[in-house]
Parts: C-alpha cells; sequence; structure tokens
C-alpha cells in the first residue's frame, strides 16, 4: 500500500524532516542533558518526559521518511468538467436529501471535519473523474453503499489545503 502525494506534500514531508532534525532533536537531546543533570534519574520526570519525546520525534522521522520512500506522486492536473484532485464537489445525498460540499485531497491532508475527504477513500473513488449529472453509488463496505448526485464541480488546486505538520 502507497500513499499518493503531490509534489508539495513532498516539499512539506521534507520541511518537516528538516525542522525535526535540525530544531528539534537538538531541543530534546539538551532537554536530556539538563534533565540528567538533576540527580536521580528513576524519579525524574523531565528525564522521562524528553526521553519520551525523543522516541517520539524519532519516530516521526523514520515515518515520514518511509513514507517519502513508498508513496506514489501525482499530479492535481485533472480533465476540466470532471471531479479531480482538490475540486470543491457539491453533492447531492439521494437518500437524505441533503446536498454537502466535498472537496478531494491526497491522504495527508485529509480532514472529514472539514469536508475534506481522501481520493483514496470510497467517496473519493467513487466521484473522482465523474462529471455534473452524474449519479454514482459509494460502497463502503459489503452491506452498505449510497447514492450521490454530483451537483457541481468548483476547479481548484492543492495551495489552500495545508499539510498538517504534527
Amino acid at each position: 500500500m502507497f500513499n499518493e502525494i503531490t509534489e508539495k506534500d513532498v516539499e512539506k514531508i521534507n520541511e518537516e524532516i528538516d525542522y525535526r532534525i535540525n530544531v528539534l532533536r537538538p531541543q530534546i537531546s539538551q532537554e536530556i542533558i539538563d534533565a540528567k543533570a538533576h540527580g536521580d534519574l528513576s524519579e525524574n520526570d523531565e528525564y522521562h518526559s524528553a526521553r519520551r519525546r525523543k522516541g517520539q520525534n524519532e519516530g516521526r522521522i523514520e515515518y515520514l521518511r518511509q513514507m517519502l520512500k513508498t508513496a506514489k506522486i501525482v499530479s492535481h492536473d485533472n480533465n476540466h468538467g470532471e471531479v479531480g484532485l482538490f475540486d470543491k464537489v457539491s453533492v447531492f445525498f439521494v437518500d437524505e436529501g441533503t446536498e454537502e460540499v466535498i472537496r478531494l485531497s491526497t491522504t495527508l491532508r485529509n480532514d472529514a471535519s472539514q469536508g475534506i475527504i481522501s481520493r483514496e477513500s470510497p467517496f473519493g473513488r467513487a466521484v473522482f473523474g465523474k462529471k455534473i449529472g452524474d449519479r454514482v453509488t459509494v460502497t463502503v463496505n459489503d452491506t452498505y453503499s449510497y447514492d450521490v448526485v454530483i451537483k457541481d464541480i468548483e476547479k481548484a488546486d492543492d495551495s489552500d489545503i495545508d499539510l498538517p505538520i504534527v
């Protein structure tokens, strides 16, 4: 399995790796040194907290490096009139009788609470490449699916969906 990411995602990931190596790593190392100076390590909460932060930081660096190694670079270029990556899509949920605007993004930038859904999700896979007026069945699993109708497509790019830096 791989994550689909854009060139901008690659830049942001590299920025985070650089920040974690060149800023956080030395900062955390200094915190460990300072905490060691307080004496007995067995009851030294500052020391244990700093060691935990070091492990989390190193784990995140490794995760990001692995992501870059295994990711598939995708372009946000898409056909006019079809749902593409980063587009705002107005959809009508047939069973509920409601309409929502949902935006497709890469997995790294999805945020369902903000209406930003991964292109790799069941919804994203179902509507990607469809046109205004198309009725689409979104299959969530073997026992649940629902229909949506594409009402409008607002073309966009990835410039206004930030990649969260953790």
